[in-house]
């Protein structure tokens, strides 16, 4: 599967959002709540409330961030 490159910051916000919403929302719905028997419906409701906000900050941020990135590292 490839996708043309003009789809690429999209691709990327996509996936970021994904990774970082699942493992985060499991961690603090687990720390705060624990692993008993309705945690994934905790878990669930905790991702499709964050995913949205996730991936509209990271669409907005990223390239902002990759350019203060660049001017703070110094290429040799």
């Amino acid at each position: 599967m490839s996708i043309p490159p003009r789809y690429a910051p999209l691709a990327f916000a996509v996936l970021m959002s994904i990774y970082m919403v699942t493992l985060m929302t499991f961690v603090i719905t687990w720390v705060n709540t624990g692993l008993n028997g309705d945690f994934l419906s905790r878990w669930w409701r905790a991702f499709y409330i964050a995913w949205p906000i996730a991936f509209a900050l990271i669409l907005l941020g990223a390239p902002r961030l990759q350019r203060l990135v660049g001017r703070l590292v110094h290429m040799d």
